[in-house]
């Protein structure tokens, strides 16, 4: 049989996997299953281009790192636009089915905190909730102990010839990064000196900032719609969320604005 559009993209068992639970069944359910999995298909994507981006910064390969960038804060754009079609439901269309969910939560998407975890969010307490020799936490664990996106662009940035401090390159990968004042007068210097690679550090602060506003939406779409109701799975909902805003992802890139 020849590759047809169908074929190709397996059309026909993608549309098999959306099955609302609720009885009729309610007409909202549809969308909230749609959006979450785009959502995940989203996050596959954007860890599949940060791990391609990472390997693009080993090679020195600036230009390509350069448009690598671009893609992915494009994608966090329509990610974030996503918010603006779920905020079409209302709380009592949520309401109507969200007892279906049981302890299924957003919380527990595996992809989102591998998306974390490359992009330098470490948190070791989200691979102790996965279960001991499973296939997520595997996948969970191989990703705390990696280096994350930020170590790449030090690795990077010293093989350009710029004073990286050892104690910065030896840091401890599975922490989350956290700002270092021994990198500040070199990054100050790279803004400075190298417009290229300032450029390449403005957007990692598009990405960082892009990440945190996917954070804020989000939390203004889950109070609108449960207010402080606790979340599905037993989670604190709003109020864990209001925990994750203001926490940049690079930090020193932050730090130094004041300095330039």
């Amino acid at each position: 049989m020849p590759v047809t559009y169908s074929s190709y993209l397996k059309i026909d068992e993608l549309l098999s996997l959306q099955q609302p639970l609720s009885d009729g069944p309610e007409h909202d359910e549809t969308l909230f299953i749609i959006v979450h999995q785009v959502y995940e298909l989203w996050f596959k994507e954007l860890i599949h281009e940060v791990d391609y981006l990472k390997s693009l910064l080993g090679k020195q390969d600036t230009p390509r790192a350069l448009h690598t960038l671009k893609r992915v804060l494009t994608i966090l754009k329509v990610v974030v636009a996503q918010i603006d079609v779920l905020e079409t439901m209302t709380p009592l269309e949520f309401l109507s089915f969200r007892a279906r969910l049981e302890s299924g939560s957003g919380f527990q998407s595996l992809q989102f905190r591998e998306l974390e975890f490359v992009l330098g969010a470490k948190n070791p307490a989200a691979v102790e909730r996965q279960l001991a020799g499973s296939e997520q936490r595997k996948r969970l664990e191989r990703r705390l102990n990696e280096p994350a996106l930020w170590d790449s662009f030090l690795a990077f940035l010293a093989a350009k010839g710029h004073p990286i401090p050892r104690e910065v390159l030896a840091r401890d990968v599975t922490r989350p990064v956290e700002a270092a004042p021994s990198l500040h007068p070199v990054l100050i210097e790279i803004y400075r000196r190298d417009p290229v690679l300032a450029s390449l550090c403005e957007r990692l602060v598009d990405l960082d900032e892009g990440v945190q506003e996917w954070r804020y939406r989000h939390v203004k779409m889950v109070q609108r719609t449960i207010g402080t109701k606790k979340g599905t799975g037993g989670s604190e909902g709003a109020a864990y969320l209001m925990t994750t805003l203001d926490r940049p992802i690079f930090p020193d890139l932050w730090a130094i604005r004041a300095d330039l």
